[in-house]
């Protein structure tokens, strides 16, 4: 069956996330524009990622639970956890490396934890925006560890990706899928980084707002929605943003 997936959206966890971005709405706006998949990526850390997913049941949108987690490199990856305990260990894992600076959210946003109904439960005190201790290897490593999905983020992007920090893919670097965003025709990306492509692409919003969950999406073909149908998709040649 063919699903439409948007594999990059934070919610009012992440401080740049708008305080409209709760789960149950990311949801709602979701199902209400067709998609079938979300992905729950909010910056080094996971804490949002089961309340959506809970959500999305009850809706009909299956939601991947993980994190977009930036490497002392600065490359953003995304990372999905196969079930709870996979995603209780890798935030304790990104807990582990953190790196503490306290959060300012007059100058960096708020840093929410809420219910499925829109109660605030928790805020993060430091900032979650900033590097975690670890490499890009070791967190590749970690996700192929707890069997995860790991997507190195935006990588057309002038900052914060793979072309702006390393520009180069590294040859021991394993990943699901490679993420373009919104924008990657416009700038270009194929044209100044040819030796970028080969690879399999998703596409993504990267939303932060309401209305921009969707803006782009990923169109699978899948046996069945579910995690380990999703890590086939990738793998295979039947996505939208297959770049040969």
């Amino acid at each position: 069956m063919k699903l439409k997936a948007d594999l990059h959206i934070h919610t009012v966890l992440s401080p740049c996330g708008d305080l409209e971005m709760s789960p149950s709405a990311i949801v709602a706006k979701a199902a209400d524009i067709g998609l079938n998949i979300i992905g729950i990526t909010d910056h080094n850390s996971t804490l949002n990622a089961l309340v959506t997913r809970d959500i999305g049941l009850e809706k009909g949108i299956l939601v991947l639970t993980g994190a977009e987690v930036t490497t002392k490199e600065e490359v953003h990856c995304l990372c999905f956890m196969p079930d709870d305990d996979s995603l209780a260990k890798f935030q304790s894992f990104i807990d582990s490396r953190l790196v503490f600076y306290p959060n300012d959210p007059s100058r960096f946003g708020f840093q929410v934890i809420v219910d499925k109904d829109e109660n605030i439960t928790g805020e993060v005190p430091h900032l979650l925006i900033n590097a975690i201790d670890c490499s890009l290897s070791e967190l590749q490593d970690k996700v192929s560890e707890l069997k995860g999905i790991f997507i190195p983020a935006h990588v057309d992007r002038t900052n914060y990706s793979l072309s702006s920090q390393l520009g180069f893919i590294p040859d021991d670097l394993k990943f699901d899928a490679l993420e373009l965003s919104a924008y990657y025709e416009k700038n270009n990306f194929f044209g100044n980084f040819p030796w970028f492509s080969g690879y399999n692409y998703i596409r993504s919003s990267d939303a932060h707002f309401i209305n921009d969950i969707g803006k782009v999406y990923t169109g699978m073909e899948l046996e069945k929605a579910g995690f380990e149908y999703i890590r086939k998709a990738l793998a295979g040649d039947s996505l939208n943003y297959l770049i040969k």
